[in-house]
């Protein structure tokens, strides 16, 4: 049974920090994987922890959606109206 790994956990896991880009990730993922496969640890855990860690990070990168309504664009630049935050 797989476990649920939230994203601080995948983080975590991944021994990765907080603000990371995707080509990052997965460089650590193929690092990691190398270092921790099971024909060279003989521990099949880890590498699933491994693999899961990096599942919800990826997961998350490329199903995140930005909001650009017009709350969400009051709250990051309240002094202005949405015609002069998107001006040219």
């Amino acid at each position: 049974m797989e476990q649920e790994i939230d994203i601080a956990r995948a983080l975590e896991i991944l021994e990765l920090p907080r603000f990371i880009t995707k080509e990052e990730i997965k460089k650590r993922y193929k690092e990691l994987v190398k270092k921790h496969h099971p024909d060279i640890t003989k521990d099949s855990y880890k590498i699933n922890q491994i693999i899961a860690a990096y599942r919800v990070l990826m997961d998350y990168i490329d199903n995140f959606r930005y909001s650009f309504d017009e709350d969400e664009i009051s709250k990051q630049i309240p002094n202005m109206t949405h015609n002069q935050k998107f001006r040219f």
